[in-house]
């Protein structure tokens, strides 16, 4: 401590200022841990008792962000959830607020477990449960019955668009059973160097996409000289028999306003079938459940992460499926997954993905620790590791059974890895391609992300924003930190809302029609 900090907690001693238990305005999530998250903003001067003895801070700490519980020499590691989340750039005296003025990058080499940490997770459920699904012929079952106009370049997107719109509004009202019309457009198809990992990347999502079983019918649209033409998006596709799918290619049926006609007409003509089918009870192992956060703050790890990782658990237990993805979002807590992964191989499959992503962003000119966004900071997060520990909660304690490519089929039950970037509407569109028929979204500074043809369940970190976007969200987890609710409670709740948006309950951005234009498929690679 300098001699100036030491002036300045021997005049606040003696101000008279009640003294505030550390319960009462912080968290401490570990015994020892170097900071505890503040719950409440605490002004310079305030006294703070702890186990170890008062403190007196000697700056302000906004809510959601680090308090020192003890003095951190400069150069040493600090910790949050019993790890490290980076190394202290000058000395940390206890009761300063740690951010970014002191704390930076540990990029000291992680040791790797493979396989030592598997978990034993609760029974199923007795009796077995059920959610009402829409049955596929192939067998798989979808929570949502969309027709979608998939396009096949950026050239056709407007003409998708001019068809879809024809059925907004009351258009649909005499056919309750159809959740709607939903345009799928993107900025590539053409340019692309065939055969090549952003062509393969492009064509792998929008095949996941037109086999989803969220979709009943499909009208798959191009311009007719893309380089991925619309037939490589159908041919050897794995589509449900009973799957209504047509294509349509600008060139060939005589510019937009005859494909716009002729793909309204395909539509009518699907909709009375479509409309005819009914939901059917089916067993909630049917479920798959894609896991993302965006828009992350200081609470994100302590309530909505950790509470959907509990919701994931009881699914998985059960038999369903749960996609942890945003690889950059893992880097720093990819240790403690390689350790629940079920063979060495699994787990080293993950860490080829980490070490692709050091080598992407290096080329690029920046690192991982770039990754935490300035909302991100505002929020209370300071690097990549405090930021990937809270993430990798939304993955619960269940062992991780397989590691997949951005798009790829998920066919593996239990816990998944998807290797996506952290961008939301990126890592998202990912999940969805590969086989996601629900998302649960947790955010703290208040994303307001749709996913369709998904429903995507806004779960929210802290209470002060629920209550601030209460039209955006569905589930208020900040209830953890006020005292007001258990994690488990949250959890279960969570758990329960899945299984009722499985079985066609609204959330909150299905009910604003969000989550067409949030298709954004990841773009990388040569362009000519």
């Amino acid at each position: 401590m300098t001699p100036s900090e030491k002036e300045q907690r021997v005049v606040n001693l003696t101000d008279g200022s009640p003294v505030v238990p550390l319960a009462e305005c912080a968290l401490l999530l570990r015994t020892d841990d170097d900071v505890a998250v503040t719950t409440r903003e605490l002004k310079a001067g305030t006294r703070v008792l702890t186990a170890a003895g008062e403190l007196v801070l000697p700056g302000d700490v906004p809510r959601g962000h680090k308090l020192a519980v003890r003095d951190v020499p400069a150069g040493s590691a600090l910790h949050k959830y019993g790890q490290s989340i980076g190394l202290a750039t000058t000395h940390i005296a206890a009761g300063a607020h740690v951010h970014t003025h002191n704390l930076g990058m540990d990029d000291s080499n992680r040791a790797y477990e493979f396989s030592t940490a598997q978990a034993t997770l609760p029974a199923q459920s007795a009796p077995a449960r059920t959610f009402q699904g829409y049955q596929r012929a192939n067998g798989r079952f979808g929570t949502r019955n969309f027709i979608g106009v998939l396009t096949s370049v950026n050239c056709s997107a407007s003409s998708a668009k001019m068809i879809a719109e024809q059925f907004r509004g009351m258009a649909l009202d005499a056919f309750p059973n159809v959740d709607g019309v939903v345009a799928l457009t993107h900025q590539s198809g053409c340019g692309l160097v065939t055969g090549s990992v952003g062509a393969n990347t492009l064509v792998r999502t929008l095949r996941g996409y037109a086999q989803h079983p969220n979709f009943g019918g499909l009208v798959v649209l191009g311009l007719g000289c893309e380089m991925v033409p619309v037939q490589s998006l159908v041919e050897g596709l794995d589509v449900p028999t009973d799957t209504i799918l047509k294509t349509l290619t600008i060139q060939d049926t005589g510019g937009v306003r005859a494909t716009v006609r002729a793909g309204v007409d395909l539509i009518r003509e699907m909709l009375p079938v479509l409309d005819a089918r009914r939901r059917t009870p089916a067993p909630i192992s049917e479920i798959v459940l894609g896991l993302n956060c965006g828009g992350s703050d200081g609470y994100s790890g302590i309530t909505a992460n950790p509470a959907l990782g509990y919701a994931s658990d009881r699914l998985v237990a059960d038999g369903g499926t749960s996609i942890l993805a945003e690889t950059p979002e893992v880097f720093g807590a990819e240790h403690l997954l390689t350790r629940r992964a079920v063979s060495e191989d699994v787990g080293r499959k993950l860490l080829e993905r980490i070490d692709w992503w050091k080598n992407y962003a290096q080329t690029g000119g920046g690192s991982l620790d770039n990754n935490p966004s300035p909302g991100n900071k505002a929020g209370g997060l300071t690097t990549i590791l405090e930021k990937s520990l809270g993430a990798v909660a939304k993955a619960g304690q269940a062992d991780l059974s397989a590691v997949y490519e951005y798009a790829e089929p998920v066919t593996e039950r239990g816990l998944v890895f998807m290797d996506t970037p952290g961008y939301d509407p990126v890592s998202v569109t990912g999940i969805v391609a590969g086989g996601a028929t629900v998302v649960c979204f947790t955010t703290g500074r208040g994303s307001v992300l749709g996913c369709r043809p998904t429903p995507s369940i806004k779960l929210a970190t802290n209470t002060e924003m629920y209550e601030r976007m209460a039209e955006d969200m569905d589930i208020n987890c900040g209830r953890i930190v006020d005292g007001t609710a258990g994690l488990t409670e949250v959890g279960d709740e969570i758990f329960e809302r899945i299984i009722a948006v499985a079985s066609g309950e609204r959330t909150v951005s299905e009910e604003l029609d969000l989550g067409q234009d949030e298709f954004v498929p990841w773009q990388f690679g040569t362009v000519t």
